[in-house]
């Protein structure tokens, strides 16, 4: 786009008359099912902190114990001087919880996506993604300067026959664990199965998995039983279930050695601050020791499908936190989006190009603080709005 004003105007109205346009809104509240948002009360089904410790007091403990001992910033890049004991035992920590060898942390999962794939992939290579990816993998493929190859939403046969075609190259499967739009999940399984038998590197961003997912809350990945033969590459995030900040990439002692000398987005970012590593390492600490916290989390989950399914919503078929409910049109999303807000209830509406035309839909996300006359609520006022 050419520097000219008028043009940039021009493009901002287009994006408002198609309700497309995005706005940042200010909550004056800590994360929670009941928010003040722009100055009004309302009841959250926003945020991607399912399991309720973003906001509590044994984790901001830890945040504040830790800020005292070694300030609020790291001062420096992991390889300089700023990796500290909190982020090393960390590090330790995910690595047993996840049951791989070694992590490295990075500060977002953006930064962890585009620094692995980067490492690993380049001009000559091909990286396959299913096309429902999120966005943060598919900047890592292009920024890569790898082929990019998508192939239709958990389509094996698809993948294979792509797979096929490119049996000479080095290749790369990469894949959300769940997917964030829709809430259903990878079929770990069959990509493991297909990433060995063409001899491809196999890497998962489990980002909404990790924590609500598996026995122990080690994610999808876990659940599948997955071992590190079967996954080398495990992303996810410590802001979504975790409710703190930053990511990790679990695997082999190697493959993490690896990564410490060549991911560019961990080499010259500055370290996350020791705080936020163990405020995580508190939070890791109850996920692990409170499995109510997930049993309760799909428990609202199954009211709100059950509930939904009776009203004649149009689900689609996810039985993780995220639930979404079809609209169609982004004006549709908009409006009963809109309307919800009135009755002081809070759902975004998910527009292209984040999904796809004509798929545009209300993202509910449910939280283990909420409660089952929140879910009633929130049945009864979609109901009433759609």
């Amino acid at each position: 786009m050419k520097r000219d004003k008028a043009l940039i105007k021009r493009w901002l109205d287009k994006r408002k008359q198609a309700s497309l346009y995005r706005r940042a809104k200010v909550s004056s509240t800590p994360q929670q099912p009941k928010m003040v948002i722009d100055g009004t009360e309302v009841l959250s089904f926003c945020s991607n902190d399912y399991l309720g410790l973003a906001n509590h007091p044994k984790v901001i403990d830890a945040f504040t114990e830790a800020s005292h001992r070694y300030g609020v910033g790291s001062g420096a890049s992991h390889l300089v001087n700023g990796h500290s004991v909190e982020h090393e035992l960390l590090e330790q920590e995910l690595a047993e919880m996840t049951g791989r060898e070694s992590v490295l942390l990075f500060s977002t999962g953006y930064m962890a996506n585009i620094g692995v794939v980067s490492a690993l992939m380049g001009r000559g290579d091909v990286v396959f993604q299913d096309r429902l990816n999120h966005a943060s993998l598919i900047d890592a493929s292009l920024l890569s300067g790898a082929k990019l190859v998508r192939y239709p939403h958990n389509d094996m046969m698809s993948l294979e026959d792509k797979l096929t075609a490119h049996a000479k190259e080095n290749t790369m499967l990469l894949v959300d664990g769940v997917f964030s739009m829709d809430g259903d999940v990878a079929d770990i399984s069959a990509l493991a199965k297909l990433s060995q038998k063409y001899q491809a590197w196999l890497m998962v961003d489990d980002a909404h998995g990790f924590g609500v997912l598996g026995k122990h809350g080690a994610g999808l990945v876990q659940a599948s039983g997955a071992s590190e033969a079967d996954v080398p590459l495990l992303m996810a995030t410590l802001g979504k279930a975790v409710g703190v900040s930053g990511a990790f990439v679990a695997g082999s002692a190697e493959i993490i050695d690896y990564l410490k000398q060549t991911a560019r987005t961990w080499i010259y970012s500055t370290a996350m601050p020791s705080a936020l590593a163990a405020a995580s390492r508190a939070s890791l600490k109850l996920i692990q020791q409170e499995p109510w916290r997930r049993d309760k989390l799909f428990e609202l989950i199954a009211q709100f499908k059950e509930g939904a399914s009776q009203r004649g919503f149009n689900l689609l078929p996810s039985d993780t936190a995220i639930q979404p409910v079809l609209q169609g049109d982004s004006k549709q999303a908009i409006k009963v989006s809109e309307r919800l807000l009135q009755r002081g209830i809070m759902v975004t509406a998910i527009r292209p190009p984040t999904v796809p035309k004509g798929t545009d839909r209300l993202r509910i996300t449910l939280s283990t603080l909420h409660e089952k006359k929140d879910i009633d609520i929130l049945l009864n006022s979609l109901e009433a709005c759609l």
